[in-house]
């Protein structure tokens, strides 16, 4: 049963890096100050459930499964700003908003006048998690940032300091985790922080910073992938958590993603949505409404995928001109609980869908997150959302020890082979992936070296088709430095031209590719693409979603990271605009 949560206040709103009216404008507690609050641990889960709302969520967009679309890991019908290249540098806003980062301070400044030890462990965890998790968002888009553990007034010079560098910001970070994994206890809280979402957290920071330090140049980096490691290991070892699995390899991968409630045999933290208290996402909608952008899988990671039998799909000559229903045959099975292939139903239903182009703008559909259609509306889903999941972790453990050269093919199989058993796929053998590097792989991630170059290349396959559509892919790239990956074709499934395409094998016709004058004679049940007008060919007969933007550039010098606003830069003049913008 799920808990549902009413979030009574918030403190008020303070942005301690920005000096203008509004900002140094402080709004009043009515109701909350050092006298007559923070006493009782009921005091202090009140104050708390208000930071909830940094995750990702739909009431402002940033939901977990659409984040990928940012770098047309989700293709949609338009292109990001990075897409583009047309990001500028925005007079407010853009990210550099500080407000939440007070109330945490302001709770950590005051919790500890409760009587209750258990409850101030609980909730100056809580408290601690989410500052590293706001300033792990800060310099993963920013680079460094001011760093602040204290409230401020309007007239402190620390308004008006510099930059604290990234590596000193992310020690801090660690601190808070630190702190919170040390004190909080070991219970699970699938919907709240807990010390393993803390674990979660420093396992994903360390592999991002340790990363991000070894490809951007970096020095000691070695000691955030070693952080990674330890927090990985630690959950690995000694939390309650696992891989979901009922030995259904055919569904239990997508089944994770459709269940009502969190599986908290997996996953560590959930974004809950419950009605009717609690607005629900739009999956259904998102991935079955022509006007969401018609989401698809690219085809490149469609290549991606191994066959059933572990061997590589792009090995083949051919692999860009198989038709659709051979093509998705003896696949690793998480590519047919990814997207719609032969044989998938929805949800509570009995009738064979195919790929619909009318929702879908590459032709592989999308079904991850899609549950019945009694949940088709706007904001109707309410199956719950994993923010950390083991999964995640297990793949953050072998990419550190890769990256660090300590990986042995016992931390291969206790990670990537748990995932691939998970779905009946072989495992991954260590010196087979060293001794023969996929080129396919390669072109994504060209700057890749060493003894463990093939194992890096799998392991980040393995990432990307596990963790497809759960918000990662941008962090991935910029911590990898492949942004020139981003500027390859964009691509869908392979269609020799004009004609009748049987997209489920059945020996139904599903679509059909015409020119000139619509067909009078319509074939029931499928759907028409005028080629040319409503649907495009590349030169080699794959469909081209957006043959406009062919041509993107990435500009390396600059693109990394974003820029600051220019109201910010004219306040503080201490602040030093990042480079490029």
């Amino acid at each position: 049963m799920k808990k549902i949560y009413i979030i009574l206040f918030t403190v008020g709103s303070f942005f301690i890096t920005n000096c203008s009216d509004d900002y140094l404008e402080k709004h009043p507690i009515s109701d909350v100050s050092e006298d007559n609050f923070f006493l009782t641990s009921a005091d202090l889960e009140l104050f708390t459930n208000g930071f909830y709302r940094l995750l990702p969520n739909n009431a402002n967009r940033n939901e977990i499964f659409t984040v990928d679309n940012m770098t047309a890991e989700i293709v949609q019908n338009s292109l990001s700003n990075l897409m583009t290249d047309t990001r500028i540098v925005p007079a407010s806003g853009g990210g550099w908003s500080w407000h939440v980062l007070r109330d945490y301070n302001y709770f950590l400044e005051n919790y500890e006048r409760c009587d209750d030890e258990a409850a101030k462990n609980r909730y100056g965890g809580v408290a601690r998690f989410f500052r590293a998790y706001f300033y792990f968002i800060m310099v993963a888009e920013f680079g460094d940032v001011p760093w602040y553990d204290t409230t401020l007034e309007a007239d402190d010079p620390a308004l008006y300091k510099a930059r604290d560098d990234r590596q000193f910001v992310i020690d801090k970070v660690l601190e808070d985790l630190d702190w919170a994994i040390e004190h909080m206890g070991d219970e699970q809280y699938p919907y709240e922080v807990s010390k393993y979402a803390a674990l979660a957290l420093k396992s994903r920071v360390g592999l991002f910073e340790g990363t991000f330090g070894k490809y951007h140049g970096l020095p000691n980096y070695e000691k955030y992938l070693q952080a990674s490691i330890d927090a990985s290991n630690e959950l690995m070892q000694n939390s309650p958590y696992t891989l979901y699995s009922s030995g259904d390899t055919t569904s239990d991968y997508g089944d994770l993603f459709r269940f009502e409630d969190a599986e908290t045999m997996e996953i560590i933290l959930a974004r809950e949505y419950t009605e009717p208290l609690i607005n629900g996402h739009r999956a259904n909608y998102y991935t079955l409404t022509g006007s969401q952008g018609r989401p698809g899988m690219p085809k490149s990671l469609v290549n991606s995928y191994l066959n059933a039998d572990g061997t590589r799909f792009t090995d083949q000559a051919n692999y860009n001109t198989i038709p659709f229903v051979q093509e998705v045959a003896d696949r690793d099975p998480r590519l047919s609980q990814t997207i719609r292939t032969p044989g998938y139903t929805r949800v509570g239903a009995n009738e064979e869908l195919p790929p619909d182009l009318s929702s879908c703008i590459t032709g592989y559909h999308i079904t991850k997150y899609v549950t019945s259609a009694s949940s088709d509306g706007i904001n109707q889903n309410t199956n719950d959302l994993p923010v950390f999941r083991f999964a995640e972790v297990l793949l953050n453990y072998a990419e550190a020890k890769a990256e660090l050269g300590t990986v042995t093919q016992s931390d291969i199989d206790a990670t990537i082979g748990l995932l691939r058993s998970r779905v009946g796929m072989p495992g991954l053998m260590l010196a087979d992936a060293n001794a023969n590097p996929d080129p396919y792989q390669e072109q994504f991630y060209p700057n890749v070296t060493g003894a463990n170059k093939g194992l890096i290349l799998e392991i980040r396959r393995e990432r990307r088709i596990e963790l497809f559509m759960e918000g990662h892919r941008w962090n991935d790239i910029k911590r990898w430095k492949v942004g020139q990956s981003i500027t390859l074709p964009l691509r869908g499934m392979y269609l020799p031209g004009t004609g009748e395409y049987d997209l489920t094998g059945n020996g139904a016709i599903d679509l059909v590719v015409y020119e000139g004058e619509l067909p009078t004679n319509q074939i029931e049940g499928a759907k028409y693409f005028q080629l040319g007008t409503d649907i495009f060919l590349s030169a080699d007969n794959l469909i081209d979603p957006l043959p406009d933007f062919n041509n993107r550039t990435y500009n390396e010098e600059r693109d990394y990271l974003s820029p600051i606003p220019t109201q910010e830069l004219q306040l503080n003049t201490n602040l030093q605009q990042n480079p490029g913008w």
